[in-house]
């Protein structure tokens, strides 16, 4: 890209005052006190001081005209750089909706897995440290060694579910293979719009048309954009330290409460996670709300459940699932993306 500077002088050749070739001259027009600005500089031009506008207030407008002409002539790069941005976005949102499609399938066919699926999420995540901002949701409940912990208990075939599901997804994959950081928390996303719709349905009296309709329409689908963009987690590639994740079933409502508070969180948190802590969701709300702090919340959760779009649950079940699963990560933005194969056009024949 070629900038001419001489190009920039031209509009500002009126400011710069002629000296007469002549010895008397006659003085046709008025002289006024104009002022020119050019990038919050002032000059009081009068005919007094009209051979006093220099030479660097010149080259400051100048400069200042060049810089625009290089920002104006720098729309060929953001128009690329926004076109390859484009094109990720499409293939990561391609690739997501065919992992979601393929999660959705083994949930359906794998009902019984549900509680055990969404303790898997919270387990993965609950590694998370605050203060060494270690653990989290990493994917280190993968390894055998954290799997065979006592929290961890009885959850092993929900992680065999995923592996089978993640053999399909990689087999088409076409930016690298699925980690199981966004695995394991998108099937636990997975099992939540499953359930949502579930009680739509029938709230529908059973009518799977209506109750989707009704979903669709009043529900918190359109709820989980935030969530859907932490796509890119990062796997860890050794387990997370013990002692960090409470046995759900055996926690007194007070070391629950401790361990939400050392996350970041608190008893509204707690109180939605309920369907997470156990495979009776029933038992741990009644255990949940024999606490004063808990309780109101589990309350006001039980209440909105009875209602048709269930508002408050989702969402702040929703809210809540998207910070847990992005604690101690840095999401990588390009995942899953790939270089477009480019046509070579030398090899056409007219």
């Amino acid at each position: 890209m070629g900038v001419s500077f001489l190009s920039t002088i031209p509009p500002l050749l009126p400011l710069v005052p002629v000296p007469s070739l002549t010895t008397t001259t006659t003085n046709r027009y008025p002289s006024y006190a104009v002022t020119v600005r050019c990038n919050k500089m002032e000059i009081d031009a009068t005919a007094e001081h009209e051979d006093r506008i220099c030479r660097r207030d010149i080259l400051k407008c100048a400069g200042v005209t060049i810089g625009m002409e290089l920002m104006a002539s720098s729309g060929l790069f953001v128009e690329k750089a926004s076109a390859a941005d484009l094109i990720q976005r499409k293939q990561r949102s391609e690739f997501l909706s065919s992992l979601k499609g393929t999660l959705f399938t083994a949930i359906n066919g794998n009902a019984e897995l549900i509680p055990s699926l969404l303790t898997l999420a919270l387990n993965d995540a609950m590694t998370y440290d605050k203060a060494t901002k270690s653990g989290g949701a990493n994917g280190s409940i993968r390894f055998s060694s954290e799997l065979k912990r006592p929290e961890n208990k009885g959850i092993s075939a929900a992680l065999n579910l995923l592996d089978d599901a993640k053999k399909e997804i990689d087999s088409y994959s076409k930016g690298g293979p699925i980690s199981y950081a966004d695995l394991i928390q998108y099937a636990a996303q997975g099992v939540l719009k499953s359930t949502f719709l579930a009680s739509a349905i029938r709230k529908c009296g059973g009518n799977e048309e209506k109750g989707r309709l009704v979903y669709t329409a009043y529900g918190s689908n359109g709820q989980w954009g935030l969530f859907d963009k932490q796509f890119g987690r990062v796997d860890t590639q050794e387990p997370d330290p013990e002692g960090r994740v409470p046995l759900w079933v055996n926690a007194s409502v007070k070391e629950m409460k401790d361990k939400f508070v050392a996350i970041g969180f608190g008893p509204r948190q707690l109180a939605v996670m309920s369907a997470f802590l156990g495979p009776d969701q029933a038992a741990t709300e009644a255990l949940l709300a024999t606490d004063p702090d808990v309780s109101p919340w589990v309350q006001k959760y039980q209440r909105s459940r009875e209602t048709v779009s269930e508002t408050d649950y989702e969402v702040d079940l929703i809210t809540t699932l998207t910070k847990l699963s992005s604690l101690g990560q840095q999401i990588n933005y390009e995942a899953y993306t790939y270089p477009i194969q480019r046509v070579n056009l030398s090899k056409l024949k007219l």
